[in-house]
């Protein structure tokens, strides 16, 4: 029997509570932007986790209770074995990619992974604790059970490595910056494959002064020149900038200081409070989403005011970035709420009115590429993000840069 032909690449894309995957076909280039399948496990850590695969609704999953991480990354891997024997008779993963939070000052680009760069990457986990010690658990299962695959590690921080020193330093004692405490940005893979996209979509017209924001659950806005990271609203942490679903964003470190000398709160409760129980969630009292919250706006005023600030924290640094851009030529949304939520795109660029800002009403709410009036002096566009593909883009590279090293 002849060796199966391994030319699938799998991507994993862990959270503290989900492992979102897709499968991609190597075989075709370029490499298509769409998987041939994928899906994810949902609610790991909660009462009722659930698991989807492209095409259906989710279902609920029985996972160990005792190590219910572990039972969701094995449940993947059984699954992701089956699809290959039922739809890919006679092929294998020619690696695994992850998207790895943080690089820290040392990874700008995608590495692969082995026992040392594990060890180093660990050492970051302080700095991303809701992401990094879940990627890297993923890495570690799958280097034991499977050393001889190949793992690429592809790190959301690398694509803010062209940030100018001026963006990453803070205003702490310079020791600081010598121990690595320093604004590195976040988001970097979605960043990324909007520099290619809207390069391919608009072409020199996107090579100007850029401002993408993307809005989820995390979210964060990218400051472009050239298609280049100039400067972004995360800084040292993924807590920094706006305002999130459950996250704080910029704070006054005043306040911290008061929650724990007046109040008396713990670091541990406090770190807890402004990763889980801030934004649009400690406002409102009600929900983390938006989708939850606008229903409710009318008769509620906490979640008028979460969503209020929401928008305004949102427009106050689109302003910031303006000033270090010299001006607005484009405005990009993506992300779920920025690809899917015309009500809150309608109220930034309404912030936005004083740049030359106007939105085609039609176009907004059907979500067009391009929602700007023919008015308005900035160009405003909805772009979906793909973080899956530039992972496992980057993995492509990776193993065919080591193939022909070999050749030589």
């Amino acid at each position: 029997m002849s060796a199966a032909k391994n030319d699938l690449i799998l991507v994993l894309n862990c959270g503290s509570s989900s492992i979102k995957f897709a499968l991609y076909d190597a075989a075709v280039q370029p490499l298509p932007r769409r998987p041939a399948w994928g899906g994810k496990v949902d609610g790991i850590t909660g009462v009722h986790p659930q698991w989807s695969e492209s095409g259906q609704a989710p279902q609920p999953l029985a996972l160990d209770a005792k190590a219910p991480y572990h039972a969701a990354l094995e449940h993947i891997r059984a699954r992701v074995r089956a699809f290959v024997a039922q739809h890919c008779a006679g092929r294998g993963i020619a690696a695994i990619a992850h998207r790895v939070v943080h690089g820290g000052s040392k990874y700008f680009a995608p590495v692969r992974m082995d026992a040392a760069v594990l060890a180093d990457l660990r050492s970051y986990i302080p700095l991303a604790p809701l992401h990094q010690p879940f990627a890297l658990e993923a890495i570690a299962v799958l280097l034991e059970s499977r050393p001889e695959l190949p793992q690429v590690a592809v790190f959301d921080t690398a694509f803010h490595h062209t940030l100018p020193e001026v963006e990453k330093l803070l205003p702490l004692p310079y020791s600081a910056w010598e121990r690595g405490v320093r604004r590195y940005g976040f988001h970097g893979l979605s960043y990324e494959y909007m520099a290619l996209a809207l390069a391919e979509r608009y072409g020199a017209a996107a090579r100007g002064r850029t401002i993408v924001a993307h809005l989820g659950s995390g979210a964060s806005l990218c400051a472009m020149q050239d298609l280049r990271s100039v400067a972004t609203t995360m800084g040292f942490s993924a807590l920094d900038g706006l305002m999130m679903g459950t996250r704080c964003g910029a704070l006054d470190p005043g306040a911290l200081l008061y929650l724990m000398e007046i109040e008396k709160r713990t670091l541990e409760e406090v770190g807890h409070m402004l990763y889980h129980e801030c934004g649009l969630l400690g406002l409102s009292g009600v929900s983390a989403d938006p989708r939850e919250l606008l229903p409710l706006e009318a008769g509620n005023a906490r979640v008028q005011a979460a969503l209020a600030l929401y928008v305004r924290r949102i427009v106050r640094e689109i302003g910031a970035l303006c000033a270090v851009l010299g001006g607005l030529d484009m405005l990009v949304f993506t992300a779920g709420i920025g690809e899917h939520n015309d009500t809150l795109r309608a109220r930034v660029c309404d912030g936005l009115a004083f740049l030359g800002v106007a939105i085609d009403a039609e176009a907004n709410a059907r979500h067009a590429p391009c929602i700007s009036s023919a008015a308005s002096r900035v160009r405003v566009a909805v772009e979906p993000t793909n973080e899956e593909w530039i992972a496992a883009w980057h993995a492509a590279r990776l193993l065919q840069g080591a193939r022909a090293a070999q050749t030589l």
